[in-house]
């Protein structure tokens, strides 16, 4: 009976038929006429699919955000280092978020921001590209997301 179809049956004959090989009844389609139903065993049915969802989940690449903060006014040593951190976040495959903090009255100068990480995307663009182009998030933040090419 392997795999073959046993057409339309009553309820009690195929619970029978199931009973009769040490298997499970499972309605399969219930709003189709008339609605669907397999011989399986659903305890196996059931391992297999968490073991095919388990293995799913270990081939899948879990990515990091990391996240690298500025402020409009960081000097240009300070800058050059936490650029070169950018590229090896890039290379090791991260997601970098760059976040530019402003306080107080560095407000008023927002575009300095968004030179800045427009600077940023500039000099790491052999390694990342923009996902996500810089936009203000907040009162007192602008950020952009890159991710490696």
């Amino acid at each position: 009976m392997e795999g073959q179809q046993l057409g339309i049956l009553p309820v009690q004959e195929a619970l029978r038929v199931a009973r009769d090989e040490g298997l499970d009844l499972v309605e399969v389609s219930p709003k189709s006429d008339p609605p669907v139903c397999r011989i399986m065993d659903y305890g196996k049915f059931k391992y297999q699919a968490s073991k095919k969802l388990q293995e799913a989940r270990k081939k899948s690449k879990a990515f990091q955000v990391k996240e690298v903060k500025l402020r409009p006014h960081t000097d240009e040593h300070d800058l050059n280092f936490k650029i070169r951190n950018i590229v090896k976040f890039l290379e090791k495959r991260h997601r970098v978020k760059v976040v530019v903090f402003f306080r107080g009255r560095e407000m008023a100068y927002m575009d300095m921001g968004y030179q800045l990480l427009k600077r940023v995307a500039e000099q790491v663009e052999e390694k990342g590209t923009i996902e996500q182009a810089p936009r203000q998030e907040g009162r007192n933040t602008v950020s952009m997301v890159l991710i490696p090419k």
